[in-house]
């Protein structure tokens, strides 16, 4: 009989809310081996392009490819960094300007791994992962958005 992996479901419908992001910071605090957090907000900006702002992005994904990618991404950042544990959350649909998209979240014994690690998997993500985001315009036209 095979075994099947299963993949960490990254994914978050919506925008990712403080509270979801306070409760997983606090579920650390038993955790006493931890000695430091990192952790990256994305936030939805309301950029001006061709004298229209933008006010949300549509984040779309071919999961099982993105998830795949993820778990490459993060045996690579757990190989080369001393961490305690990691978590990615990733918005898919609409995400409002002002709200939050990803959330990167890395903890190790000490603070340069944690923030280098968090760091370098925001950059993998970016670079990487197979997320794409329609950027909605307040007249409600819309254009696909290119990472910078």
């Amino acid at each position: 009989m095979s075994k099947e992996r299963i993949l960490k479901n990254i994914f978050v419908k919506g925008a990712i809310g403080a509270a979801f992001v306070g409760e997983s910071i606090q579920k650390h605090s038993a955790q006493t081996s931890i000695g430091a957090h990192s952790i990256f907000l994305g936030q939805v900006r309301a950029d001006l392009m061709d004298e229209k702002k933008v006010s949300a992005i549509e984040y779309t994904s071919y999961e099982p490819m993105a998830l795949e990618k993820m778990h490459e991404i993060r045996a690579f950042i757990f190989a080369k960094y001393e961490l305690t544990c990691m978590h990615v959350y990733h918005s898919l649909g609409k995400v409002n300007a002002g709200e939050i998209s990803l959330f990167v979240f890395t903890s190790s014994a000490h603070r340069r791994a944690a923030i280098e690690a968090c760091s370098e998997t925001v950059e993998l993500i970016k670079k990487e992962l197979p997320v794409w985001g329609k950027e909605i315009f307040e007249d409600s036209s819309h254009q696909w958005k290119t990472n910078t």
